[in-house]
């Protein structure tokens, strides 16, 4: 166990100034996103015209492989993050922008070679109650004009208001309803066939997969059911979050696609805060986590940000950024970067105008901290691409809170947690012998490097000072000459 001392807590905010710098037939189910870029970004709540705008000027140029987005349907009215989770109808509106922006967004996220996840809520319709939706759209208690009527939900009959109240009860979760939400009745045709009908409606428009929210409320076999009916073959990503001696697990899902990995961004937060990194050693399968390939892992999203606890956020600043660039150089999973706005309170909605409609981003302002943008998050993202596929090698550690690895030929990186500096350490990794960027605090263009240069030599090795609580990190992606 760790704790940090106020010393080092001053020199964590001294490295965030620096780490945080601006820069028909069923079709397959497909394990970790496919192409040769897999990292996902969520630009949590990011209305469609800013979508498309960061999609071409920074996501494609800088590597990221896909956005993931926020619901794209009519929702509830209000000011919380979580209206969006609230459908009322299957409208391509909502406060993030009309239809015809959302269409001109995929297309513009195409053409700058990012693919568009959506994230598809499927479980459940809005809170029970009466009222009137984003776009106009009426409600009252399990009627949705149009759409579904009462027989077309779960009604489970437990707990006097139907909640779920025991996560150890696998027909109370998949049947009964999450916090007051019309839980949809999943297992019957006329719910599937509604369900694939909104979500081929986005395939039209050329989405290329989704994020299956509150999939561990639905049977995975209904879930297969739903896929079965899509129109064209889309990634999957399902959110099934693990419980400790929960019946449901996260395993049985992966039959239908990739499944978020819950427990990644809780340990690695633990360790980092107050742990120590050399256990990362073995971080993945050998932890009990699902297997590389169906496992997406995140430091944090939208949900795990707000429930405090180990989870770190971009409120921690310099010692986020160097979690994050673990995560993008280890090889488990494939990683997804969150990118938010500040909050004071967990229901805080995103900046918006005065007709409540989500405002347009401009990073580091308006209370947006698109931490996609931090330059070693952002950096860390070609890294990854580079040394993709390639085993680890040389790990080193000090038994405490300085590490290093590299990657098969392709990359290193050492992170030194420590409160005190590494001085003139020497490093082996087995990339060539050459002069490469330090992307921790360089940018590699054109070229040259906009920060320390790192020379390899004959033998594979490199010498480098290591500030406390900082790190390096070279790649064969950004090699000088």
């Amino acid at each position: 166990m760790r704790r940090r001392t106020t010393a080092s807590l001053a020199l964590a905010a001294s490295l965030a100034a620096t780490l945080t710098v601006p820069v028909g037939a069923s079709p397959p189910a497909t394990a970790a996103p496919p192409g040769t870029r897999d990292v996902i970004v969520q630009l949590f709540e990011w209305n469609w015209p800013s979508v498309a705008a960061e999609c071409q000027s920074f996501l494609g140029p800088r590597g990221y492989g896909y956005v993931q987005v926020s619901p794209p349907q009519e929702h509830i009215r209000g000011q919380q993050w979580w209206v969006a989770y609230q459908p009322v109808s299957y409208r391509i509106e909502s406060r993030r922008g009309t239809r015809a922006q959302f269409q001109a967004m995929v297309t513009t996220c195409h053409n700058a070679g990012v693919k568009v996840i959506v994230d598809a809520v499927v479980n459940h319709m809005s809170a029970v109650g009466t009222g009137t939706g984003w776009a106009g759209g009426g409600y009252t208690p399990y009627t949705y004009p149009g759409i579904y009527q009462s027989q077309d939900f779960h009604h489970c009959g437990r707990n006097g208001n139907d909640d779920i109240a025991n996560y150890h009860d696998r027909y109370e979760v998949q049947n009964c309803e999450l916090v007051g939400l019309a839980d949809l009745a999943t297992g019957t045709g006329y719910v599937r066939d509604r369900l694939a009908a909104y979500l081929n409606d986005l395939l039209s428009l050329g989405v290329d997969g989704f994020r299956l929210d509150a999939s561990k409320h639905m049977p995975a076999a209904d879930i297969g059911a739903l896929r079965s009916r899509l129109s064209r073959p889309a990634y999957l990503v399902q959110e099934v979050i693990h419980g400790a001696g929960e019946p449901i697990q996260p395993g049985e899902y992966v039959g239908n696609g990739d499944v978020h990995e819950f427990r990644y961004g809780k340990d690695l937060g633990r360790v980092f805060r107050r742990e120590r990194l050399a256990y990362l050693n073995n971080l993945g399968e050998p932890w009990g986590y699902l297997g590389s390939g169906s496992a997406v892992v995140f430091t944090d999203n939208h949900d795990t940000q707000r429930d405090g606890g180990d989870v770190l956020t971009y409120r921690d600043n310099g010692i986020y950024a160097l979690a994050n660039a673990f995560m993008l150089a280890w090889p488990y999973g494939s990683p997804a970067v969150m990118s938010s706005y500040e909050f004071g309170n967990r229901d805080q909605g995103p900046p918006s105008d005065g007709n409540g409609k989500t405002s347009d981003t401009t990073c580091y302002s308006n209370g947006w901290r698109c931490e996609h943008r931090w330059q070693v998050i952002a950096n860390m993202v070609a890294f990854h691409n580079t040394v993709r596929g390639s085993g680890l090698v040389h790990w080193y550690d000090n038994g405490n809170n300085h590490i290093a690895f590299g990657r098969d030929g392709r990359g290193y990186l050492t992170i030194n947690d420590e409160d005190s500096a590494v001085n003139g350490r020497s490093y082996r990794t087995n990339l060539p012998a050459g002069r490469y960027c330090d992307v921790i605090h360089g940018d590699h263009t054109g070229g040259s490097c906009t920060g320390p240069v790192i020379t390899v030599d004959a033998g594979g090795w490199f010498r480098a000072d290591v500030a406390a609580h900082d790190a390096v990190a070279i790649h064969l992606g950004a090699r000088i000459g």
